[in-house]
């Protein structure tokens, strides 16, 4: 962690409140699945074309988050399958910041992602103020949500001069089921997601080729669910299980 934490220290700063012009509500996002030796590499590449979130000078930010779903795991199963149309609900803490959000994404058939979300100071689904954010903007009955699984991990952010994307790296990450109380330390991966508005030039995606690292989609919820909960379907997800345990394991 040393080393990492001495890559950042040489990039340029950007802070929360400069940040918070670059929202990107409607954006198109790509993941990456790497490995933290991978990731070393692409940061020495990247630190002339972008700025590090620096929050109270810490540039590793850690986050907790509880995603919900439906008592039959419907919004798992529709992505499990394929569909359109995705939802998903979490309540995120950024801990470095002590903020907590409740937030809706949703996933249309054009592979843009919507985010809405509320400040929030728990995960009572009780109160009128979350109840009607949900009502107006989650397709599912609030009445059928449960508590499903919850992760937490270290995040970078970088966001490139032209401020038109940010790219977070996620690091450390673990699940915590909490219907099957099984758990998942993922050891040396790192997802990276380049969320942009639009098709705008991106100079990662040159550095992410010369370094073989290629698209991979990897959803915390659906993949922590499918590695820690045996009774969910994963037909689908099966070749990026595969995928990850083989990077797990050469590393």
């Amino acid at each position: 962690m040393e080393v990492l934490t001495d890559i950042l220290a040489t990039f340029d700063p950007i802070t929360l409140e400069e940040m918070s012009s670059i929202k990107l509500m409607n954006r198109i996002d790509t993941k990456f699945v790497t490995t933290q030796r991978q990731l070393m590499q692409l940061l020495d590449m990247a630190r002339a074309d972008y700025w590090a979130q620096d929050i109270r000078g810490e540039r590793l930010s850690k986050y907790d988050t509880t995603y919900f779903d439906t008592t039959d795991f419907a919004m798992y199963r529709i992505h499990q399958t394929g569909h359109t149309g995705r939802q998903k609900i979490r309540f995120r803490t950024y801990v470095s910041s002590d903020l907590q959000f409740m937030e809706v994404k949703t996933k249309n058939n054009h592979g843009r992602t919507k985010k809405k979300r509320i400040k929030v100071s728990d995960m009572d689904l009780g109160d009128e103020a979350k109840r009607a954010f949900l009502a107006e903007h989650l397709h599912y009955d609030v009445a059928d949500l449960q508590p499903a699984i919850r992760n937490n991990f270290e995040r970078i952010t970088l966001v490139n001069r032209a401020k038109t994307e940010r790219l977070t790296i996620d690091t450390n990450l673990q699940f915590f089921n909490l219907i099957s109380g099984q758990t998942r330390d993922m050891g040396p991966l790192v997802i990276i997601e380049l969320k942009r508005d639009g098709l705008c030039y991106s100079p990662v995606l040159e550095m992410l080729r010369q370094l073989r690292i290629h698209p991979h989609g990897f959803s915390k919820y659906c993949m922590g669910s499918a590695m820690t909960n045996p009774q969910l379907p994963v037909n689908r997800f099966k070749p990026k299980l595969r995928d990850v345990e083989k990077i797990l394991k050469t590393t």
